[in-house]
């Protein structure tokens, strides 16, 4: 008989869980305590605590080829960067497409997950569930389980003298959904992450003035990479940008990457640079704060000191009156605490899992955390690699090392997170994108083989080399290898450029022209100089 693994969440890590158990030949049962699959990106009205959900007007950060599933593309009319609907129709026509929901239970929330009593011999275990309709429970047994729900969980609330004498609406991102309510209001955004600016954004729109409040400021990325206008994350994740990152001293890196974001706006005129340098930090991603900054619509402030009835008083001695709103965009602390402590215990953020993903002290490997990981990257192609590797294992068909060299990794990426990252409780579970899918890859025995791929075909190795890191490379060769991984790498501009399609426009200028009219301004320019000085 195939072996029963238990899926816990039925939001993107999820969908990939159960793909890549199917592909494996294992018996996947996954557990939604929703009635609906897509976690996060199924946009609600109803807020539920510990349910994480997008705002209504949340558009996706990474672009369309660089997050999708590996051997899914993402239709070619479907914008670039897109919008939560058309993100969450995209998993809705992935799990059609691969026929998913018949392994998925909705409304189904997860109490318990605990080894069994033959645990030792068997590796299996116990999950107890509860109905959400009909409020009954019932206990299953299972060879594996995936647990798939993520890091964006509770609500981190941290203490702010004064907060409760507040006399104004006080919110956390996590319960914001739109900005009914607050029109015409003055409104103060704690918090400099993804979720505070895009608030701080939408809010100024409408709001009557924004303060954006930051402890320590961030560097701000742009959708729209400079020059060609095309997605930013097809160069900055690109394999060669990569490798050549890797052989450069760090500090030269962070200075180029500096550099690029100041040609954009000079972060320290807006008075969001922070003291540390762009890939110390998560970056932010958004392109429309420097506008909302230069029309006044958002201010950016420093950190809190203590808030007033009315008020806010910040650390550099300024203070703010007459605030109606606070909203907190302060982040989660995330746990699993349906799991039995000695399996895994969450402090403060910090997770000892073997590549985020498995527990390395358990006699048996057959317990895997799906998406536990902040990529400076999408999450998604990751999270699937990831299900890729633990499918494999508990098939029995890839072999984890050894306790002590999965310690090993653990620490070693522990002591580089702590030598690179500002010390918060953000950045304990960061990793690089390419460089993590590499190591994942390399497990699952699916790395691209560019050296091997020059000789058998050279137009395929150039574009996996010079192109992103797109998901397809790695459904190239190995184990899961797709028959259509080689096409959807060769045509991915395709998929990019398609949506600008729009209407028809002008022939452009070649490129001797192009440097025809550069000769000839710099001509004009020469002759007026000897015009006016001689």
């Amino acid at each position: 008989m195939a072996k029963r693994v238990a899926v816990i969440g039925g939001g993107c890590s999820g969908l990939a869980a159960i793909k890549c158990c199917l592909d494996e030949g294992l018996e996947p049962v996954c557990f939604e305590r929703t009635d609906e699959l897509g976690g996060l990106w199924h946009y609600t009205e109803q807020v539920k605590d510990g349910q994480a959900c997008v705002m209504r007007s949340t558009v996706i950060n990474t672009s369309k080829e660089m997050m999708c599933y590996s051997d899914y593309p993402i239709p070619k009319e479907y914008p670039n960067f897109m919008h939560n609907t058309y993100v969450w129709q995209y998993f809705q026509d992935y799990a059609k497409h691969f026929g998913l929901t018949d392994y998925i239970r909705y409304n189904m929330e997860v109490v318990s997950v605990k080894r069994a009593p033959d645990f030792l011999e068997s590796g299996r275990w116990l999950i107890d569930t509860r109905d959400h309709k009909t409020g009954d429970t019932s206990r299953e047994t299972f060879d594996a389980v995936m647990v798939c729900t993520g890091h964006h969980a509770d609500k981190n609330v941290p203490h702010f003298a004064g907060l409760s004498d507040f006399q104004g609406k006080v919110q956390h991102s996590h319960d914001y959904r739109t900005a009914q309510g607050l029109e015409d209001k003055r409104v103060v955004v704690v918090g400099l992450g993804n979720s505070g600016v895009d608030l701080a954004v939408e809010l100024s729109k409408v709001s009557k003035q924004v303060y954006l409040s930051t402890r320590r400021g961030g560097w701000i990325f742009n959708r729209v990479d400079e020059g060609s206008g095309l997605p930013f994350d097809l160069t900055f994740s690109g394999r060669l940008f990569s490798t050549i990152q890797s052989f450069l001293p760090f500090w030269l890196v962070q200075q180029i990457v500096m550099a690029k974001l100041n040609r954009k706006f000079d972060h320290y005129l807006y008075r969001l640079a922070p003291e540390d340098p762009p890939l110390s930090q998560h970056p932010v991603v958004n392109d429309d704060l420097p506008n909302a900054i230069i029309t006044g619509r958002v201010k950016v402030m420093a950190d809190i000191k203590k808030f007033t009835s009315h008020g806010v008083e910040f650390v550099d001695g300024s203070a703010e009156d007459n605030i109606d709103a606070v909203l907190l965009a302060t982040g989660y602390i995330f746990g699993f605490p349906f799991v039995e402590k000695e399996v895994i215990d969450v402090q403060q953020n910090r997770l000892p899992l073997f590549k985020f993903c498995f527990p390395p002290d358990l006699q048996h490997n057959t317990i895997a955390f799906i998406g536990c990981f902040q990529p400076l990257g999408a999450i998604m192609p990751a999270a699937e690699l990831q299900c890729r590797l633990a499918a494999r294992v508990f098939k029995g068909e890839a072999k984890l090392p050894s306790r002590s060299e999965m310690w090993e990794d653990i620490r070693k990426k522990e002591a580089a997170m702590a030598q690179r990252y500002v010390h918060t409780q953000r950045h304990t579970i960061q990793v690089d994108w390419v460089p993590f899918m590499d190591e994942l890859a390399n497990l699952i025995g699916c790395k691209p083989q560019i050296g091997s791929l020059f000789l058998s075909d050279p137009k395929l190795a150039w574009t996996v080399l010079m192109g992103p890191v797109t998901p397809y490379t790695y459904r190239l060769h190995g184990p899961g290898s797709w028959a259509g991984a080689r096409e959807a790498v060769l045509t991915t501009m395709d998929r990019v450029r398609f949506p600008f399609s729009t209407k028809p426009v002008p022939r452009r200028f070649d490129a001797n022209l192009r440097l025809l009219a550069h000769l000839l301004a710099i001509a004009v320019v020469i002759i007026l100089m000897l015009f006016i000085f001689l």
